[in-house]
Parts: structure tokens; C-alpha cells; sequence
């Protein structure tokens, strides 16, 4: 398909960048699973630290 016609896998780019805060943490099979809050939006986000040694990755998309 053309351009026109696909949806965009991502929301648009932010206006700040987010001060991620993490609210709470929690041993899973796949890693820690960390529940984030941006301190200057209150947008939430879950991220999961997979590996001690790569930084945490977004599971879902900001919401708020």
C-alpha cells in the first residue's frame, strides 16, 4: 500500500521530553515490569527491564 493508506504505528512526537518517575516495580517471567509516570504531564507508561545490562523498554504506549 501507498503512504495515503497506511496507519501510523506511533502517536505524534511529544511536546517536552517526558521526566519518567517509576511508581512501582514487579518481578515477572520476562523481567521487572515497571509502572512509569511523567512528573511534568502525568502521562503513565509500563516499561520492562528485560536485562540488567540494556535500559528499559516501552511495553504500551503514554496514556493520558
Amino acid at each position: 500500500m501507498t503512504a495515503p493508506y497506511t496507519i501510523p504505528l506511533a502517536p505524534s512526537a511529544s511536546v517536552h521530553e517526558h521526566a519518567w518517575v517509576t511508581e512501582s516495580i514487579h518481578l515477572t517471567s520476562d523481567g521487572r515490569v515497571r509502572y512509569v509516570l511523567c512528573a511534568g504531564c502525568s502521562v503513565r507508561r509500563v516499561d520492562v527491564d528485560a536485562a540488567a545490562v540494556v535500559p528499559p523498554t516501552a511495553l504500551t504506549r503514554e496514556i493520558g
